[in-house]
């Protein structure tokens, strides 16, 4: 299979016409919940260099980021997405195994839109914070 013809692993849709393009650096994620997506893809696909780049500055891990050996993304459920300016919040469920037990990551993820490097203006992903199970 080829990128043109495999699932994008957010759920949406062809992966080379979904965040692919943006893996690619083809296209710049032109929403925080586009670039969300294309992190959980990332993430799915285990393209470290992808986050990197993708993650604000100020709050980036020096260290690669690598998927933990055994784990499988298993879907992407978003449950909001807000934006106001060159700020926004997406809060989504993951769901993943590892070790033949199944678990959910629930977040609430702070994205700005800030200039990177070249003075391209693009969204980052800052941080997330966890809710509390009810």
């Amino acid at each position: 299979m080829t990128a043109a013809t495999i699932a994008c692993p957010c759920g949406g849709g062809n992966y080379a016409q979904c965040c692919g393009r943006y893996h690619t650096g083809a296209e710049i994620a032109p929403t925080a919940l586009a670039l969300m997506r294309s992190r959980y893809s990332a993430y799915v696909m285990d393209n470290g260099a992808y986050l990197q780049a993708t993650w604000q500055a100020s709050t980036r891990p020096q260290e690669p980021i690598a998927v933990e050996a055994g784990l499988k993304w298993l879907g992407l459920d978003v449950r909001r997405h807000e934006a106001d300016g060159d700020s926004a919040i997406v809060e989504f469920v993951a769901r993943y195994k590892i070790d033949g037990r199944a678990h959910r990551l629930h977040e609430v993820s702070r994205f700005v839109r800030e200039a990177d490097v070249a003075g391209v203006f693009r969204w980052f992903y800052v941080d997330g914070s966890f809710p509390e199970k009810k």
